[in-house]
């Protein structure tokens, strides 16, 4: 009998042992399964090389010694950030930027700008995400932003203590925001510091757990649609796999990948072309590239350029040959056949008073016939009572022609 449980009670625990090996590989399966999809939700990190070809095209890299690798854009005079071609919604993340630039979906998303008196606005990467990177003001009847500059984190941004130049600042009357042609209803900034000095920060911040990055949203969404009489539903912003940045109805879908700031192993991220400050041209030089042709050469533009700025001239040297074309083309004709007077008979009798027809013809070219008649009939008077009758032969020949001379010649001797 003891033998008998000794037996049964190894099998149970064999079978038992087999179940659990069995819950583990079905576990594993199922687990090995299950991680593509999370790694595909929460996408593939990059580094800044992501930046660094991606905006390549559109702008200039400059090494900095301040804060390394910048960029400054290729365009239009007085461009400012997070102020120039585009607008701000609100999103499930609060009052987000969005750019009519198609490369906008990183220099107003990462990173940091700042504008060199010389060169212009610049901007310089990071590798946190945000829905604007600005600091907001209120006041009674206004809303405004400016760009944080570099190395300022999110609290110092929205404390008291954090003062930018007034004219770096962006203000609207507080009915105007949330809409897409904000730009129309920008405030002078010559009205800035008196605004500024009658506003307060808007300290709204929150966190990003799935990027575990801390932003400000910016003004309140209920007392902004009070100033504008209007309701916002928050836009859904969605993840994209390609850089870039599009708004389809309610859904914003942008490319907002985990960048990695320090890559400990592989090549270093570097940009494939960099200009030192002393080669690099200023703002009021460089020429606006259309995003389009993603042309890294601007150069390229300038004959382009002065094409389009000299048509006149073109459309002048086109022109003058037909400002007067009997005084230029008549006497080319006319001039070698004053003394043969058979040559000029022979083309002109079939015709039926050509010198009526000329004058017909020239009278609206500002008047040649009237200066230029009597110098071609002059030389044709006489001759053409002394051969009536070769007008109705066909055009002679070359030798005609000699014979002719030759015999026309005899009776101008005598």
């Amino acid at each position: 009998m003891q033998r008998g449980n000794f037996i049964t009670i190894k099998i149970k625990i064999i079978m038992e042992t087999n179940i659990k090996m069995l819950t583990l590989i079905l576990i594993f399966c199922f687990g090995s399964l299950m991680i593509p999809d999370k790694a595909i939700a929460q996408g593939v990190s990059v580094s800044f090389q992501v930046f660094y070809d991606e905006l390549s095209p559109y702008g200039t890299w400059v090494e900095n010694p301040d804060y390394g690798y910048v960029w400054a854009p290729d365009v239009e005079p007085g461009f400012t950030p997070y102020s120039t071609n585009g607008y701000w919604v609100f999103t499930d993340l609060g009052w987000t930027w969005i750019s009519n630039y198609s490369w906008g979906w990183a220099p107003f998303h990462y990173g940091r700008w700042f504008t060199d008196p010389e060169y212009g606005p610049m901007w310089v990467p990071d590798d946190e995400w945000g829905p604007g990177w600005v600091t907001w003001r209120r006041s009674v009847n206004y809303y405004g932003w400016a760009p944080i500059g570099p190395g300022i984190n999110i609290s110092l941004a929205y404390s008291n203590g954090y003062n930018l130049p007034y004219n770096q600042w962006t203000f609207i009357s507080g009915n105007y925001l949330g809409r897409t042609n904000i730009d129309n209803y920008y405030l002078n900034s010559s009205n800035n510091m008196v605004i500024i000095n009658n506003s307060t920060v808007i300290n709204n911040t929150r966190i990003d757990k799935s990027h575990h990055v801390m932003f400000n949203a910016g003004p309140d969404r209920r007392e902004v649609e009070r100033r504008a009489g209007r309701t916002f539903t928050p836009v859904v912003i969605q993840e994209s796999n390609k850089p870039g940045e599009h708004l389809v109805k309610n859904h914003l879908q942008i490319y907002r990948p985990p960048v990695q700031k320090n890559i400990q192993s592989g090549p270093k991220p570097v940009p494939s072309r960099v200009e030192s400050l002393k080669s690099m041209k200023p703002a009021t030089q460089r020429a606006v590239i259309n995003p389009s042709q993603k042309s890294n050469q601007p150069s390229r533009q300038q004959p382009s350029e002065k094409q389009k700025a000299q048509p006149p001239a073109r459309q002048q040297q086109k022109q003058q040959p037909q400002a007067q074309p009997a005084t230029q083309q008549q006497p080319q004709k006319q001039q070698p056949q004053a003394q043969p007077a058979t040559r000029q008979q022979q083309k002109q009798q079939p015709q039926a008073q050509p010198a009526t027809r000329q004058q017909q013809k020239q009278q609206p070219q500002a008047q040649p016939a009237t200066q230029q008649q009597p110098q071609k009939q002059q030389p044709q008077a006489q001759p053409a009572t002394r051969q009536p009758a070769q007008p109705q032969r066909d055009k002679p020949t070359k030798k005609s022609e000699e014979t002719k001379q030759s015999k026309n010649d005899k009776p101008n001797k005598k």
